[in-house]
This record gives C-alpha cells, sequence and structure tokens, in this order.
C-alpha cells in the first residue's frame, strides 16, 4: 500500500470517543468524597480518558516520548540562531538523557523513541531509529520543502511509530521534535492552514535578534507566496513549506488517534502539528491532551481552534517534548483520583447537603 492509500485508509479508522464511558466517568465523580467539580481539570481529564479507553479506572504504566528529528532548509536564509549541527547533537544528547526533556523523561521513568525522518549532518547514534526521508528539506524560499510523496511518507512514518508504540502497549504518548528552523516552517504552516498574517504570529523560536525576527516574516511571507500552497490541503502544506519533523508529528496524532491512544502535545511545533491532524479529521481532537502554554505567538491561535485547555503555564518554550512528562504527571494524578479516592459513603460523609446543588447543576 502506497503513502497516500496508508494515510487514507488511517482516516477512515479514527473514530470518535465512546461517550457512554464519559457519562460514567462523570456520575462515579459526583460520588467521591468531595465538593463538586473541586478537583477540576484532573475531572476532566479522568473523564476524557474514560472515553478513550472505554474503562472508568486506568493506569498511564508505560509512557512513550517520540521524538521527531529533521533539519529545514530554511535554515540557510538566516532564520535561527542556532547552526544546523545542532539537530544532529542534540538528538544524540536525548538518548543520553542530557537535554531537558530527556532528563526530565529520565527522572519520571518515560520512555524516549528519538527518530531521524531528515537530519542533515552525520552522526554515530545506533539508539537513534533510522526513519530518514532524506538529508533535510529544501529552501522554502525558493521552492517547496519537499514533494508531496515525501510529505506523505513522512505522515506514513508518524502513523507507523504510533502503530509501533500500540503493539508496545503504551498507554500514553506525548509528541516532541528536534530541528533547527522548525518554528520558521511551523509558523508558515499554521499561517496558511488559518489565514493569519505570519506577521501577527511569528515568534522568536530559539531566542533571535530584533533585525533577525523581521527577516523571518519576510521570508515566511515570500515562502507561502512562492509556494502558493492550498489551504484546505494539508499534505499540499506540509510538502509546500513544513518540514519533515511537522509531517511525522501529523502522522503521529493520526496514528495515536486510531489506536485509541490518549497522546499530549507539546509545545508550538506540536501543536500545530496537531492542528494539521484535526484538520485532516476531526475526531483526533478527542485524544489530545495539551500540556503547557507556549511563549509562541501562533500557540494561542491552534490551541483554540482546537478547543483545549494547556494544563500548565511555566514561561516554557524548549519544544523537544519537554512539557511531556510533566503532563504525564498530572495524567497520572487524575487516574489516583479516579482510582483511590474514596466516595462519600466509604468516608462514612452523609452527602445529603449537597442535594440542591446537584438539583441545580
Amino acid at each position: 500500500m502506497d503513502a497516500k492509500d496508508f494515510i487514507q485508509k488511517t482516516l477512515s479508522e479514527i473514530s470518535p470517543v465512546n461517550q457512554e464511558p464519559v457519562k460514567e466517568a462523570e456520575k462515579y465523580q459526583s460520588n467521591l468524597a468531595m465538593p463538586p467539580g473541586s478537583m477540576g481539570e484532573l475531572l476532566k481529564i479522568g473523564q476524557k480518558l474514560a472515553g478513550i479507553t472505554g474503562k472508568l479506572h486506568n493506569s498511564l504504566v508505560k509512557k512513550r516520548i517520540i521524538v521527531l528529528c529533521a533539519d529545514n532548509g530554511v535554515v540557510q536564509e538566516g532564520v535561527s540562531s542556532a547552526p544546523q549541527s545542532v539537530t544532529a547533537s542534540q538528538a544524540v544528547n536525548m538518548t543520553k538523557h542530557l537535554t531537558g526533556m530527556s532528563c526530565l523523561a529520565a527522572h519520571f521513568n518515560n520512555e524516549i523513541q528519538v527518530v531521524d525522518v531528515g537530519i542533515k549532518c552525520d552522526y554515530d547514534c545506533p539508539e537513534i531509529l533510522n526513519r530518514k526521508i532524506r538529508k533535510g528539506t529544501d529552501s522554502i524560499l525558493h521552492g517547496r520543502a519537499m514533494s508531496l510523496e515525501e510529505a506523505e511518507q513522512a505522515v506514513k512514518t508518524g502513523i507507523e511509530l504510533a502503530d509501533m508504540a500500540a503493539e508496545d502497549k503504551v498507554n500514553v504518548a506525548g509528541v516532541g521534535e528536534m530541528g533547527i528552523g522548525n518554528t520558521t516552517t511551523s509558523t508558515a504552516v499554521l499561517s496558511v492552514l488559518t489565514q493569519t498574517s505570519p506577521e501577527k504570529i511569528t515568534g522568536r523560536g530559539g531566542c533571535i535578534t530584533d533585525k533577525m525576527l523581521a527577516h523571518k516574516k519576510e521570508v515566511i511571507e515570500k515562502a507561502i507566496k512562492k509556494n502558493k500552497p492550498d489551504s484546505s490541503d494539508v499534505i499540499d502544506v506540509l510538502s509546500c513549506v513544513g518540514g519533515f519533523d511537522l509531517a511525522a508529528m501529523c502522522g503521529v496524532f493520526l496514528g495515536c488517534a486510531k489506536n485509541r491512544i490518549p497522546v499530549v502535545i507539546d509545545g508550538y511545533i506540536s501543536v500545530v502539528a496537531a492542528l494539521c491532524a484535526f484538520r485532516l479529521n476531526k475526531n483526533v481532537r478527542d485524544y489530545l491532551f495539551a500540556s503547557h502554554v507556549s511563549e509562541e505567538k501562533g500557540y494561542k491561535i491552534a490551541i483554540e481552534e482546537l478547543s483545549l485547555v494547556p494544563y500548565l503555564n511555566l514561561g516554557m518554550r524548549l519544544g523537544e517534548g519537554s512539557g511531556c512528562p510533566l503532563a504525564f504527571e498530572i495524567m497520572d494524578s487524575s487516574c489516583v483520583i479516579m482510582n483511590d479516592m474514596a466516595s462519600f459513603e466509604k468516608a462514612r460523609i452523609n452527602d445529603s447537603y449537597l442535594e440542591e446543588l446537584r438539583t441545580q447543576k
């Protein structure tokens, strides 16, 4: 089966969650020994997990952060302060638990799967899973980042990684990235999909000067005009102005939804990839959990279209999947409430004083 057909088959297999377990979870929570709704988002997470798994009581034992690594040709246009070699270096460092995301993941005993879908520089690290499409994309300023076939292959690769997670009995996945220049490509994709001017949503990425920021906006605007992506066709947009990392991340979100695996959005790059997946199939949203608010300007637009509430606001803007280990712990906390918190009956509390409140609701 070619990549295009594989993607279409995946899209046809993504179904909405079952609402009955969601209602059962809400009813169960109403009998826990606390004022109604007093655990806020933790209760909503419990309901959402019930809808995904079909079970009231869940345990997120096996957690995996899938990190898609690739280089972006637009770096040659001077839009990033970091050299392209950093992509390979940090991908290797992730396998050694030396980066921001990976040291957190190691601390919380999360699995990390580092995947090369387009790293340009050579490296020696057998721990990195080789799924390279080719050595980096082309510069979007002068033409398409990649061919349609390459974009489809990248999305297919992401779906296959989610299939692998399902086979490995992963309970919850997180989606991260490593790719110098990918805030530029993500902003270009977001600009096209939402018909928002790059001027309004282009941020500083990994820290750039005011002069570089102005240039970055100009590059994105020119790239969109040059390539004329079809805003109604996600794969075409990714092909024109995206990156291998972004396309593969989109595939992971699709694959997790197909396999009914709860999946965590990291920051800006991750939320744009999640938006791409959502545009391909609206049911994807049922499986998404937003870890934290990104400092990047375009984040708000993407997360609002997804109608998701990020759990944390810590001023984070690292990427890599660094929000995922933190979100996993919050989701674990929700499971603890569902699994271990006493009901009014078990706590020997007469809850009749709440009847009026419950009726009012």
